[in-house]
């Protein structure tokens, strides 16, 4: 019989590439299906993580092995190749037993025919470690290029982080090497609804709201986060929200909007300082699922209203709105650790649809601040196109606008998910 483990790990691999499954949405579901918990749940998330995360590595090996290249290989055979080469090379399990588990998965779940060419093929690569496997795949390669390979990063995605660095060779290695750790859970203490000492774990670097888990658990079980007290955001994220929030505004102070505010982490936040002072939030989504997910966030706030538009068309008047929040649709770079596997389905042309509409967005956010007031606009990116490409672009120009204040966080320096925050003032 199968490991069922190592079945469930293969299962998941494949819907992410066969279905453009979310690995943090599939998994669970799967472990709980088959009642797996404890070390076996833990051990079975290191191989679907793990995994994907080193899916590049593992490709340069598996195509210098293979006689004919990875592209002669069936995708379900693939996945089983780069979860055997995972456990091989990084992790603590047994060769022999790395290579007779990943064997069975093949013979259980694909048929006979490539047992023996899976059998081979990882007993080679079992013959040498990774750091003996990486000098001989990154032989004769160009510094990003040979970044890439080791790092696990498409190449397109390094040279692009690296420019969002200024070009640092040390800090693009430390923030490439952070993506390949698995993030600790962060939680948030909504104000007037739970305080941060009412949640356990230790206390955040940067915000006053966040606890961060030292250990694994779901936090769902947590009483706070289950009924809505507090919730699971990472401290980039809840810092986007601080910063909207804690920026000064000339006069009044009521009626603040979140333009894209699915799945409803930052809403959440903005609403409970709101209710601090009196205000009121527009927590507004275009696609109905989402926000009904914002919905839920805010189910414990009467102070926040969900409204579903397309931001750029909703039916607001013009200077509504004391402060405004864009936290717009973008390429994810930023959470790649959280993500896995968004890093193999993200394209550079991914760009050219998503920056126009980041500057529409914005565009659409400083009609609907009144003078005096503040826009914040947000990705989680630090692609130099999504960030101060689209503040310039937007704000290239205009003399009624003043760019106060950029922030970029990210994973090896602070911590969080590389977030970028402009502060925007309508004059």
């Amino acid at each position: 019989m199968t490991d069922p483990v190592r079945s469930v790990a293969f299962h998941a691999l494949r819907a992410v590439s066969e279905q453009d499954a979310y690995v943090n949405l599939i998994l669970p579901a799967m472990l709980d299906e088959h009642h797996i918990e404890g070390r076996d749940a833990a051990f079975a998330t290191e191989l679907v993580h793990g995994t994907l995360r080193r899916q590049g590595t593992y490709d340069a090996i598996i195509d210098h092995v293979a006689s004919k290249g990875i592209g002669s290989i069936d995708a379900p055979v693939l996945d089983a190749l780069r979860l055997g080469s995972h456990q091989l090379l990084n992790m603590r399990v047994p060769a022999h037993a790395a290579v007779s588990t990943t064997v069975d998965v093949v013979r259980r779940e694909i048929g006979h025919k490539p047992v023996h060419f899976a059998n081979a093929l990882l007993r080679k690569i079992g013959q040498k470690d990774l750091d003996g496997w990486l000098s001989i795949v990154t032989a004769g390669l160009d510094e990003d290029a040979a970044r890439a390979v080791r790092a696990s990063h498409p190449l397109w995605i390094v040279r692009a982080l690296k420019e969002a660095l200024g070009g640092h060779a040390t800090q693009i290695d430390k923030l490439l090497a952070a993506d390949n750790e698995p993030p600790r859970v962060t939680l948030v203490s909504r104000p007037g609804l739970s305080t941060p000492d009412q949640l356990p774990g230790t206390p955040g670097r940067l915000s006053p709201y966040a606890r961060i888990l030292d250990e694994g658990g779901d936090p769902g079980a947590i009483p706070e986060v289950r009924d809505g007290r507090a919730g699971v955001q990472d401290e980039g994220s809840q810092l986007v929200a601080i910063t909207l929030a804690e920026t000064a505004v000339e006069g009044a102070d009521a009626r603040w909007l979140d333009l894209c505010a699915g799945p409803g982490g930052k809403a959440a936040l903005l609403g409970a300082l709101a209710a601090q002072r009196g205000a009121k939030l527009v927590a507004n989504e275009m696609q109905e699922h989402r926000a009904e997910l914002v919905r839920h966030g805010v189910r414990r706030l009467d102070n926040v209203e969900v409204t579903v538009f397309d931001g750029r068309e909703g039916p607001w008047e013009p200077a509504a709105f004391d402060r405004v929040l864009v936290d717009a649709p973008c390429t994810g770079l930023g959470a790649l650790r959280r993500r896995p596997e968004s890093r193999w389905r993200r394209k550079p042309s991914d760009l050219d649809g998503l920056v126009p509409l980041q500057e529409a967005l914005l565009t659409r956010a400083l009609e609907l601040v009144r003078p005096g007031g503040v826009v914040v606009y947000a990705t989680c990116s630090p692609h130099v196109r999504e960030t101060r490409g689209v503040v310039d672009a937007v704000t290239s120009g205009r003399d009624d606008v003043e760019v106060e204040s950029t922030h970029q966080w990210w994973p090896h320096i602070d911590g969080t998910d590389a977030m970028f925050a402009a502060v925007l003032r309508r004059r």
